[in-house]
C-alpha cells in the first residue's frame, strides 16, 4: 500500500493518559485510501483508546491526528459524519424498533442522501420492525454493522465488529468489508482474532501495552507469526526428526499420540514427513494472540494480556 491512495488516517506521536494510568504511547501510525487495516491486540493493549481519539471522543495528552485531512480536535462532528463508526461497547435506544433507531441515527448524522438500510438487514438477516429490546446479543451486533454502512461511508471504524455474531454471519461481513474495499472506501478494522484480520486485512499493527510495536502486510505477518498443527499418529515418530525441519519450532509431544508443531514456513518437508507415518487425524488451530507476541517480538514477555482498558 505504500505510496498509493491518499492518507486517511494520520497519527503522530499519540500518546494519552488517564490520570497516571497508560491509555496509549508512541502510536506513530498512517492508512492510506481504499486499505484494510487491521489493528491487533490482546484486550487492554490500547485499541479503543487510539480509536476514541480518532473520534475526538476523547482528547489525546499529545501527539496529533488527521482523519479524512480533517483533524479531529478542531472539526469532530464534520470527521464523524463521513465515518461509519461501530464501538465495542455499541448502545442503543431499546424501545425502538430497529428501522426507527437506524432512521434517528441518520437526522442526527444530518444525511439526508441516499442510504441502504433495507440492503444491510437483508443481508445480515434482520429484522427490522422488531424492538431492540427484543434482540439477542447478535442481532443487536448487527443494528450496530447496518448503522457503520449505511450511509456509503469513506472511511469505517469498527472496533471488535464480529462479537456475537455467528460463523455464517462473520462471512457476510468479511464479504461486505472486501466489497466496500473494491467501492473506494477505507476500513479500519480493531480485532483481537487472528482468523478475522486473516480474512480481510491488506496491512497489520499490533499494538502491545500502549505501543504500536509494529506493521506489517499481511503476507509478512503470517509468515512471522506461523501456523499451529497438532497431528495425531497411530504411533508416535521420533519428534527430533521434526525439530530438524527448518521453518518449523515448538515441538510438543502431547497425550494420546500426539504431536504439536508451529508451522512458519517448508510446509512441503513438513507434508513429506508426515507422509511415512500413519495419522489418525491432523489439524491446524488459530494461533493465540500470547502466542503471536511471543513469537513475534522473542523475549518481549506479554503481561495484563486479559485486562481491561482503562477508557472514560
Amino acid at each position: 500500500m505504500e505510496g498509493k491512495g491518499r492518507e486517511v488516517i494520520v497519527i503522530r506521536d499519540l500518546k494519552k493518559y488517564y490520570g497516571r494510568s497508560r491509555g496509549v504511547e508512541k502510536v506513530n501510525l498512517m492508512v492510506r485510501e481504499g486499505e484494510i487495516f487491521g489493528f491487533l491486540g490482546p484486550n487492554g493493549a490500547g485499541k479503543t483508546t487510539t480509536i476514541r481519539t480518532m473520534l475526538d471522543y476523547i482528547r489525546p495528552t499529545s501527539g496529533s491526528i488527521r482523519v479524512l485531512g480533517r483533524d479531529p480536535v478542531k472539526e469532530g462532528a464534520e470527521v464523524r459524519r463521513e465515518i461509519g463508526y461501530l464501538p465495542s461497547d455499541f448502545s442503543m435506544e431499546w424501545r425502538m424498533t430497529a428501522l426507527k433507531y437506524l432512521r434517528f441515527l441518520l437526522g442526527m448524522m444530518e444525511y439526508s442522501g441516499r442510504n441502504r438500510i433495507e440492503e444491510m438487514a437483508e443481508r445480515f438477516e434482520l429484522d427490522l420492525d422488531k424492538r431492540i429490546k427484543d434482540f439477542s446479543r447478535g442481532n443487536r451486533q448487527k443494528v450496530g454493522l447496518v448503522s457503520a454502512f449505511m450511509h456509503y461511508p469513506q472511511l469505517l471504524i469498527m472496533d471488535e465488529p464480529t462479537t456475537g455474531l455467528d460463523p455464517l454471519m462473520q462471512q457476510e461481513f468479511y464479504r461486505l468489508v472486501l466489497e466496500e474495499k473494491k467501492r473506494g472506501a477505507t476500513v479500519f478494522l480493531s480485532s483481537h482474532i487472528l482468523s478475522e484480520v486473516d480474512a480481510v486485512c491488506d496491512r497489520v499493527g499490533v499494538i502491545r501495552e500502549g505501543e504500536l510495536v509494529a506493521v506489517e502486510t499481511i503476507d509478512r505477518f503470517k509468515e512471522k507469526t506461523g501456523q499451529l498443527m497438532k497431528v495425531r499418529f497411530e504411533s508416535m515418530p521420533d519428534t527430533r526428526v521434526f525439530e530438524q525441519i527448518d521453518g518449523i519450532s515448538d515441538v510438543k509431544r502431547l497425550e494420546d499420540e500426539t504431536l504439536q508443531l508451529t508451522v512458519f514456513s517448508n510446509v512441503d518437508a513438513v507434508v513429506k514427513e508426515l507422509a511415512k507415518h500413519t495419522i489418525k487425524r491432523l489439524s491446524f488451530e488459530e494461533t493465540s494472540m500470547e502466542h503471536v507476541f511471543l513469537k513475534y517480538y522473542g523475549k518481549q514477555e506479554i503481561r495484563n494480556s486479559t485486562k481491561k482498558e482503562v477508557v472514560p
